[in-house]
Formats: C-alpha cells, sequence, structure tokens
C-alpha cells in the first residue's frame, strides 16, 4: 500500500465516516475506494456479459 499527500473535504470526509462507520481517515478513504471500484467491476462484467450473448455477423462480412 502506498502513501500519499492529498487535500481532503474535512465535511465530505466526516459524512463518509458516518455513512461508512469507519473509525479511521484510513479506513474511510480505503472503503470509499472499494466500494468505487466494486461498482465499477460490476458495470464492467456486466458490460462483457451483454457483449458475449450478443450474435455478431459471421468474421467474413466484419469487413465489408
Amino acid at each position: 500500500m502506498g502513501k500519499h499527500l492529498v487535500d481532503i473535504d474535512e465535511v465530505a470526509l466526516a459524512a463518509a465516516q458516518a455513512e461508512l462507520g469507519t473509525p479511521t481517515m484510513k479506513d474511510t478513504v480505503n472503503e470509499a475506494l472499494r466500494r468505487a471500484s466494486a461498482r465499477r467491476d460490476a458495470r464492467v462484467e456486466k458490460a462483457l456479459e451483454r457483449l458475449g450473448r450478443r450474435q455478431l455477423p459471421p468474421r467474413e462480412q466484419a469487413w465489408r
């Protein structure tokens, strides 16, 4: 895990900490990042599933 110096909105941090129930700033930031990336992973997986179900034209016709 890396260390990063960032400016954090204290009001947003306090709201996130209350919402997530995390005890520290580090826990709050890491949990928020995990949740955001999990939502993205779910959207990407859903898009890939839709693409996998799609009926594509035969390859011979792909470049015409």
